[in-house]
């Protein structure tokens, strides 16, 4: 099945016509491929609509601990997807999913300091849309895969990979690390993961082609 193109106007329309119930919508795309930005504007769009409609959990708050990485031996390949707490993950989404319980407190990662912060954010049970927005949603692989039932509507956000390089570039750029660090990101860690999105993500129901930054 081809995915059907869609635009940021096309989303708030589609999820602002959504039944009563709770929607989860997962958008996920390459590093680099605009998917934060995206869902924040969708958010953003849909709370001006109705206050209290759209709130989002981003995939990274899931990242696992700087020194369970290192003692895992995985830190230099922080962001793959053997470094993220995927149960975890899919037990918030059946709990969000659910909806049964007045608040419940998700992670936020912090990039400033690179580390997840449990409990950073409530998402109230009046929020009738949860825009789930990460690398791996519709990755194919498991436990990876557990993950895509628990969507009722699908995003991959499109972008080269010449695109995704330049935006990465730039955002390591604003945090000051010297041109050699920011080329090993890049190039040893961000596309090679991005690379993986793109090949062995699942369809998805709708695609985005991004012209936002990440």
């Amino acid at each position: 099945m081809v995915a059907r193109k869609t635009d940021l106007d096309g989303l708030v329309h589609l999820l602002s016509t959504v039944a009563d119930a709770r929607c989860i919508a997962g958008i996920a795309g390459a590093p680099g491929s605009g998917k934060s930005t995206i869902a924040a504007q969708l958010e953003g769009r849909l709370n001006a609509m109705a206050a209290g409609t759209a709130a989002v959990l981003p995939m990274d708050g899931f990242h696992y601990d700087d020194r369970l990485l290192d003692a895992l031996g995985r830190r230099a390949r922080k962001g793959a997807p053997d470094t993220f707490d995927v149960g975890g993950l899919h037990h918030m989404l059946t709990r969000l999913k659910a909806n049964n319980e007045e608040d419940v407190a998700v992670p936020v990662f912090d990039r400033d300091i690179e580390i997840a912060r449990a409990g950073a954010r409530l998402i109230p049970r009046h929020v009738r849309v949860v825009i789930v927005e990460g690398n791996y949603l519709l990755l194919r692989q498991e436990p990876w895969a557990s993950l895509r039932p628990l969507f009722h509507i699908t995003v991959m956000v499109e972008a080269t990979i010449d695109t995704l390089r330049q935006r990465l570039i730039e955002r390591w750029q604003r945090y000051n690390l010297p041109a050699h660090d920011i080329h090993r990101k890049v190039e040893e860690n961000d596309l090679p993961n991005g690379r993986l999105v793109i090949a062995e993500s699942a369809g998805a129901d709708l695609c985005f082609a991004s012209d936002f930054h990440d």
